[in-house]
């Protein structure tokens, strides 16, 4: 708790400095809206060419869109004793919301683990990895992300893996999913996971908000074009979508001894937060630096010790 401040004040001096140096372009896979992913070899293209195939198993294999993605190495003989940053590739339901598993791949990827290592003393793999719930490397990884799963589809098996990885110590986080219709399908997906547990709202006094960074508000993070406008019209949340979009909620399912095994981020999208970081600057000190970076931070660190 004594060493928040500190790490936060050195966070800001070096993410500043690294401002000057870094300005990233482009767009994650998603923002194109382009490919279809049925579980087993999605293939993403743009101007005919192949951007995401079958044998890319992870971030650091895909074409970045930033003109200078972070690259770190660490101790020779240890590149295995790290934390990986590992996003799931999955499904996408027949007619649902939302967008694909690719969204903000790979920069969202690569930046929050950058980031990771930067601010904590956690060592992180440099190259994440994209993984699938059948895939017998699960097990390996303690931490696995889920974006846009307004529009996730699991298969039986997937269930049946995703329940066993859940209950046998990991840690699953759902990210950038607006409004009811989303909020209805993820939740509907994880009820086929654990049919006898549910999300509950997590309050602000629970240990994953002080645990690096002291969070003291639950802070929406807008899409990067609708963070640019925001700082003239206000507007944070993304209007195209039903019900309250404007109340961020992070809900939470835990086992039967009180671990989080599951923390959905609902009405918010850290992950352009993550990727976005360097475009512009407006979006990079309201978003990125105080919302999302210090949230993903806190949510990997809390899922790494407990």
């Amino acid at each position: 708790m004594k060493k928040a401040m500190p790490l936060f004040a050195l966070f800001v001096v070096v993410t500043g400095m690294m401002m000057a140096q870094r300005r990233f372009g482009g767009r994650g896979f998603g923002g194109w809206g382009g490919g279809y992913d049925d579980g087993n070899g999605p293939t993403w293209t743009e101007g005919g060419r192949t951007m995401i195939g079958p044998d890319m198993r992870k971030p650091r294999d895909v074409e970045s869109h930033s003109t200078d993605t972070p690259m770190w190495q660490n101790t020779r003989g240890f590149e295995r004793d790290t934390f990986t940053f590992v996003r799931v590739r999955r499904g996408r339901a027949p007619g649902s919301y939302g967008g694909n598993w690719a969204t903000d791949t790979p920069d969202s990827d690569l930046n929050l683990s950058y980031r990771l290592q930067q601010m904590t003393s956690l060592k992180v793999n440099p190259d994440g990895r994209y993984i699938h719930l059948t895939d017998p490397d699960l097990s390996d990884y303690p931490f696995i992300y889920m974006v846009e799963p307004g529009s996730l589809y699991l298969s039986d098996d997937e269930v049946v893996a995703l329940r066993k990885y859940l209950l046998n110590g990991g840690f699953l986080m759902l990210d950038d999913f607006w409004g009811d219709s989303e909020w209805d399908n993820a939740e509907h997906v994880l009820k086929q996971v654990f049919p006898d547990r549910s999300f509950t709202e997590l309050p602000l006094d629970h240990p994953i908000y002080h645990c690096v960074f002291e969070i003291k508000s639950k802070g929406q993070v807008p899409n990067y074009r609708q963070g640019e406008r925001s700082q003239y019209d206000g507007v944070t949340w993304e209007e195209n979508h039903d019900g309250d979009v404007r109340t961020v909620h992070h809900r939470a399912i835990f086992d039967d001894k009180g671990r989080m095994m599951v923390i959905a981020t609902h009405n918010t999208d850290n992950g352009d937060g993550w990727e976005r970081e360097g475009e512009n600057v407006y979006f990079f000190k309201n978003f990125s630096e105080k919302i999302s970076y210090p949230l993903g931070i806190n949510i990997i660190f809390y899922a790494m010790t407990h």
